[in-house]
């Protein structure tokens, strides 16, 4: 279990500044895994499944974890696949919540 994942997630509420530069660069390499910071505003990544059930049964437990931390990510579900996009909309930028979401993120897929 990755060190970020056994965090608590608590997302900012407003005021934080967002990560940028080294801060944001270490973040992504705890995280790793296959995340791609875009533009220094969020975090992305596909999972890919052997068919649509499983993809569906991955973004249902996604959206219970959104549920259950308070922090939504945006998701794209198709045909053997999930993308999940992650950001602090309140700061419109990246918060360490980000991380810490998409490392329980990875610890869903079976």
């Amino acid at each position: 279990m990755s060190e970020l994942a056994q965090m608590e997630c608590v997302p900012s509420r407003g005021g934080d500044a967002p990560l940028k530069g080294r801060g944001l660069k270490d973040m992504l390499e705890k995280l790793g895994g296959g995340w791609q910071a875009i533009d220094e505003h969020h975090l992305e990544k596909t999972f890919t499944f052997k068919n649509f059930r499983h993809a569906l049964d991955f973004a249902n437990r996604v959206g219970e974890l959104a549920e259950e931390v308070d922090h939504h990510p945006e998701l794209r579900l198709g045909w053997g696949y999930v993308s999940l996009t992650i950001w602090t909309h309140s700061i419109g930028g990246l918060h360490e919540a980000d991380f810490i979401f998409a490392a329980k993120a990875d610890q869903l897929v079976e």
